[in-house]
């Protein structure tokens, strides 16, 4: 263990085929396992959970990997979680978004380069995460008049809250950056 990392996530014997199994899958999909998924090696099913909900996403056929890196990046911003931060602005990199793009969201997340009916639930997404009682019927109206289906608000809400709570987790056991387990 490396850093002030607060636990070791030594996998238990008797579950290390799944994690091992898991581990190699995201090897192969990104080529290296981050040090927050390591992490959840100390309970492989949580860990199977958590991958399996990511790996829905990574598919996801309405919601543009944009989108889901700016929730993911946007709500660790906010959590002033450092490993995710880092992690989803690397993806933001890659598709094409800019630093100046990046200041800009952070400041205000209707500035995002994204389209008007993602633009919308990245907000509600954010919005859910700090303030759930301020969505309402109305807000869910709007969102509904240009494009977003009920389902569309239920997954952008469900992974801001997911990267809330996976945040949360990280900066409890003060793991920061990909080199913690190294």
């Amino acid at each position: 263990m490396m850093g002030n990392v607060l636990i070791d996530p030594v996998i238990p014997e008797k579950e290390q085929r799944l994690a091992d199994k898991i581990f190699s899958g995201v090897e192969e999909r990104l080529g290296y396992v981050p040090a927050g998924l390591r992490l959840y090696g100390i309970s492989p099913h949580l860990l199977q959970s958590f991958s399996s909900a990511v790996g829905y996403f990574m598919g996801h056929e309405r919601l543009s990997q944009k989108l889901l890196s700016f929730i993911r990046y946007l709500v660790s911003s906010e959590a002033n979680c450092r490993f995710c931060i880092d992690f989803n602005q690397g993806i933001l990199l890659s598709l094409g978004v800019t630093e100046q793009e990046l200041q800009e969201a952070r400041s205000n997340p209707r500035a995002a380069p994204l389209e008007e009916r993602e633009r919308e639930l990245l907000h509600i997404a954010l919005t859910a995460v700090d303030n759930p009682e301020a969505i309402d019927e109305t807000r869910v109206s709007a969102a509904r008049e240009i494009g977003c289906s009920d389902r569309d608000i239920f997954e952008a809400v469900y992974i801001a809250s997911n990267n809330r709570a996976f945040t949360t987790v990280l900066k409890t056991f003060n793991l920061e950056h990909q080199e913690a387990f190294a």
